[in-house]
């Protein structure tokens, strides 16, 4: 791999910061001073507002963020068929934002400034901390007496499945599972098996679910509230 040098960071039309997020402002202090007077400057996070380039130099240039919505942990993950969030603070670099998303096959959205927490927050909790809920499924079924290996490798078809159907079908028409069916015993007899941690997890998501299911009969709906409570 070639390395840019001065002349070619003077040159280039776009420097793109892929750092941590607490890096973002300090590579940018490193680098600015070789960037050419036009060179756009954009990071990759979901979470920084574009006012992290607020302590920049020049005044005039432009920034923006380029974030994928997609788990990508390892360098040859592909991001064709995913969708990439823009910021920027031209129509130049709009423009060069959404012809680098359609080159590497991503459809787009934009994110208002202030919006960005929580927009950050939905991305984590549909990717990161879906690792961590398989990581709890996991859990259980080692409570049946199933090794971690075994576990997982039953359980990852699974939520494939479910996520085809969300995407088949919508959230609402997606959801399986025995709080869609009403079944309040098979509920309740999975909440006496799990371990307390697991347990309030099965609730909480449990709870999330019951608002999917608007055609429970009403005393279903309110076993099933007080059973998780």
């Amino acid at each position: 791999m070639t390395l840019a040098d001065h002349e070619d960071l003077r040159a280039a039309q776009l420097c793109i910061l892929a750092v941590p997020d607490a890096a973002v402002a300090p590579a940018l202090e490193l680098v600015e001073a070789d960037l050419g007077p036009s060179t756009a400057v954009i990071h990759c996070s979901g979470a920084l507002p574009l006012s992290v380039f607020a302590a920049a130099k020049s005044k005039k240039r432009a920034f923006g963020s380029f974030h994928p919505l997609a788990a990508i942990s390892d360098p040859h993950d592909s991001l064709a068929g995913h969708t990439v969030a823009l910021a920027s603070t031209t129509k130049e670099l709009n423009a060069l934002l959404h012809a680098m998303a359609k080159a590497l096959g991503m459809s787009t959205i934009d994110v208002p400034e202030t919006g960005r927490a929580p927009y950050h927050a939905g991305a984590v909790l549909s990717a990161g901390l879906l690792v961590s809920l398989l990581d709890g499924a996991v859990s259980a079924l080692e409570e049946a007496g199933l090794d971690r290996e075994e576990a997982l490798k039953a359980l990852v078809p699974l939520s494939k499945s479910a996520l085809r159907g969300v995407e088949a079908r919508g959230l609402e028409r997606g959801l399986t599972g025995p709080v869609v069916r009403g079944d309040v015993a098979v509920v309740q007899a999975h909440l006496e098996s799990l371990p307390a941690e697991l347990g309030s997890l099965y609730r909480l998501l449990s709870r999330r679910a019951l608002r999917l299911t608007p055609a429970l009969p009403p005393e279903t709906r309110l076993a099933l509230e007080r059973l998780l409570a």
